[in-house]
């Protein structure tokens, strides 16, 4: 059973975003997965409900209860995203960093995102397994404009960070509207989903190694 986290402190990110379509790309590679919703808001888990009757569907379980969700999870789970609660630090996150094999932390592309990103990641690098190096941390650009000025910037400044940018995803409406089907962008083949689809492969080949 290999468990990520998927967490930020600042809202609107993108957490939900980033954990559905990585459980959706693991439940069609025919992985059984399972989807641990700890945001109050649910979205992640009306998503999975929507994808239910779906040979890919997703088991959601409640993670708001702190460690209740432990025992909601079938033995025989082979993946686990965990939909962290927004603005939750390290400290709220333990009995998810205890189980985790990988924490990817999603950043919009400004300065005032990366700004408020950094108190997270100071107390995530106390967290002794992180601090060890032995569960990685890795950062998402989501929502990025590669053409622009801003999210070239954005990039330039993590790249000094001690955690390593594992992916750029591109901003694209297709995301908002798949969700609303409890589809991903795993789910189709056209081009221009396979263009958005390549966003994803260093993200994936980082997880696999993790």
């Amino acid at each position: 059973m290999k468990t990520i986290l998927v967490a930020s402190s600042k809202g609107g990110a993108g957490k939900s975003t980033i954990a559905t379509n990585l459980a959706a790309s693991f439940a069609l590679d025919g992985k059984r997965t399972v989807l641990v919703d700890a945001d109050p808001q649910g979205s992640s888990t009306r998503w999975a409900e929507r994808r239910a009757e779906l040979d890919s569907a997703v088991l959601p379980v409640d993670g708001t209860g702190r460690r209740a969700w432990r025992d909601a999870v079938p033995d025989d789970a082979d993946r686990v995203v965990i939909d962290a609660a927004a603005g939750a630090m390290a400290t709220d996150l333990e009995s998810f960093l205890d189980k985790a094999d990988a924490v990817v932390v999603p950043i919009l592309p400004s300065a005032l995102d990366i700004e408020a990103t950094v108190g997270f990641l100071n107390t995530l690098a106390k967290v002794p397994r992180v601090h060890k190096r032995k569960l990685p941390v890795g950062l998402v650009v989501n929502r990025s404009k590669p053409w622009t000025n801003a999210s070239q910037q954005a990039v330039e400044m993590l790249s000094t960070w001690p955690y390593p940018v594992v992916a750029q995803l591109r901003d694209t409406q297709a995301y908002v509207v798949l969700a609303g089907l409890g589809r991903s962008l795993f789910d189709y083949r056209s081009a221009q989903v396979r263009d958005h689809q390549s966003d994803w492969d260093p993200l994936m080949k980082w997880i696999k190694k993790a």
